[in-house]
This record gives structure tokens, sequence and C-alpha cells, in this order.
């Protein structure tokens, strides 16, 4: 197996539009004009146009994009733009989520793994019966979250006190490879990316990526962008680090069923450990001590992990409709993989 070596980085190409509204933001950043006046009101909030408007202006605060000027981050144009488009987003979360849910009631609900039409989660789908193809399409559309991993939930440390930031941080210190480059996550999915024969480079399958993806990783960067969500973003960071042990313990069998490289297999059997611990240092610290500190977030802390799991639902009704189906989950299928280690996989 050839070692998986971090590419250079630099800053992806613009995505192709999917509407008016992320054809208006990718015009915008490609001309340097502002952008007109668009009714983000009419346009389906969960939809591939404006979830893909959403995901590029957020792209501005993280790596950017390839010939884009830099200091679009703050254009007050733009910026007035991606609010119009995070109303109609947020609205539809709230109205999709329950208003009366407490904390511990809306941690008891994620012993309930997202599930699709059929009642089987993702996650026990690819262990019991997922082939290298659909293993190879899950990690890629992953990769828009796994390759900047943790980055999202780095926004709400200097909105955290005491108790709560201290957590926090050392949560994120594992997640960052514990001061070793070689153990950052998001360089270990990269990893994984690698032995499925897949494109490492930042940002590579977002045109691939179906607005439900899309809309998971926009939770995060709202969340996160806005101080005044600063309770639902430790409430989604909770339900990631809840639900990861269990979750990454069967894809790490899978992985290992198809005969995938022990890259592609150490990012899961990572998190299976260490996100068992982090799960208890969320619970008891990062939440008891934010709620200790600001107790009125409660109801903020409990939507973010109610909205987290309405999206995450949506999304396993899309890969596993098509994956019974025997389609692609993808806009677009990806290229055949090499057999990895001289194996032959079920395909």
């Amino acid at each position: 197996m050839t070692a998986y070596r971090e590419p250079r980085r630099r800053s992806p190409p613009l995505p192709a539009p999917r509407g008016p509204l992320s054809g208006e933001v990718i015009t915008a950043l490609r001309t340097g004009e502002p952008p007109r006046d668009r009714r983000a009101a009419d346009a389906d909030p969960f939809g591939d146009d404006l979830q893909l408007a959403l995901y590029v202006l957020y792209e501005l605060h993280y790596q950017g994009f390839e010939e884009v000027d830099e200091d679009h981050e703050w254009d007050p144009a733009l910026l007035g733009l991606r609010r119009s488009l995070e109303r109609p987003f947020l609205a539809a979360l709230r109205a999709g989520t329950r208003t009366d849910a407490d904390v511990d009631t809306a941690l008891a609900g994620l012993l309930v793994e997202p599930v699709g039409d059929d009642g089987h989660s993702v996650s026990h789908f690819l262990h019991d019966d997922g082939e290298l193809w659909q293993l190879r399409e899950y990690a890629a559309l992953r990769s828009l979250y796994h390759l900047k991993e943790a980055d999202p939930h780095a926004w709400v440390i200097p909105r955290l006190y005491g108790r709560a930031k201290a957590a926090m941080v050392a949560v994120e210190f594992d997640e960052f490879g514990a001061g070793r480059e070689a153990d950052v996550h998001a360089r270990l999915y990269a990893g994984l990316m690698s032995d499925l024969s897949l494109e490492t480079a930042y940002g590579h399958y977002l045109d691939a990526a179906p607005a439900d993806v899309l809309a998971t990783v926009n939770l995060m960067s709202l969340f996160g962008l806005h101080r005044s969500l600063r309770g639902a973003l430790v409430g989604h960071f909770a339900a990631v680090e809840v639900t990861s042990s269990p979750g990454s313990r069967r894809l790490a069998a899978a992985l290992k069923r198809v005969g995938a490289g022990p890259a592609a297999q150490r990012f899961y059997d990572e998190h299976v450990e260490a996100d068992a611990v982090h799960e208890q240092v969320v619970r008891r610290d990062v939440i008891g001590g934010l709620l200790a500190d600001e107790p009125q977030l409660e109801p903020d802390i409990a939507f973010g992990i109610e909205a987290t799991g309405l999206l995450e639902d949506r999304l396993a009704a899309r890969l596993l409709a098509a994956w019974r189906s025997g389609s692609t989950a993808l806009r677009a299928p990806l290229d055949r993989p090499r057999p990895p280690h001289g194996r032959r996989h079920r395909t």
C-alpha cells in the first residue's frame, strides 16, 4: 500500500450553480459585483439551490475558493444575502422540531438512530449489507465535513465560560490530534479516502453532494457563526459525540469486511473509544457547565440536538432509498476504485 501523503493545501474551485440563488452567489464571487436581490423566501429551504448558496457563503469563513478574493468573507452585500438564506432555513428547522423538548428528552432521543423508510439505519445497513461502492459514496459525501472535522464547533469556544469552555477545548484538542499533526481527525479521514481510492482534495465532492448532505454541514456553520445560537451548536456537538461511538464501530467493521485498508479502518476505530469518553465530558461538563452559567439556553441546546436528528433522518432516508434500489446516492456516480492490497471486492 502506498502511504498516504497529505496534499498541498489549496482552496477548491467554485462549484456549478444549481439555481438562481446559488448562481447569484457564484457569479458575485467570480466577478466581484454585488449580488442582485433574490427572493430566498420562495426557495425550498432544504433544496439544492438554497443549500448550495449557503454552503458557498459559509465556506468563505473556512478555506475559501480558488481565485476568489478573500475579502469577500466580510462583504456586506454577501452577508446580507446570507442572512436572507439563513432565515427560511432556520424557520424550517424550527418547524420540523419539537418546541417543548428539554435537554434530557432530546439526549434520550439520540438513542434512536436516523433511519430510512425501511427502518434501517445507515451504519447498520453498511455493516450488514453495504458494498464497497456504497461505502465509497458514503465516504465521499461525509468528506464535506470530515475534511474540516471540528472546525465548525471551534466557533463556540470564545462564547463559553469556565467549565464548559475548558471541557469543550479538551474535546476539540483530541479532534485536532492532541498536538500531533498525523492524528488530526481531518487528516485521518483523508487517509480513509485514500484507502478507498477517493480524491482527498478538500471540497472535491461538493458538486456530487445532494442538498441533504449540504444541509448537515450548513447546520454547523449556521449555529457556529451566530453567537445567539451558541446553545444550539453545543446541542449539535453533543448529538455528534453521543451517536459517534456505536456507529463508528459498525462502519469500521463494514470497511474491514469489504477489504478496505488499515487507514480506512483506523479513522472509525479512533472514534469508537475517543467518542465514548467525549460523550461523558460533553454531557457532564460542556452541557452541564453551560447550563450552570446560562440556564436560559436549555431550549436552544435541545433545539440543536433535535435539528441535527431532523437533518440526519432526511439524509438517511435519501441514502437508503437510493442504495436499496441499486442507485447512486450522489448527483454523479464515482469512478470505479482500484482493488487495494491486491484483493478483489464485491461491487
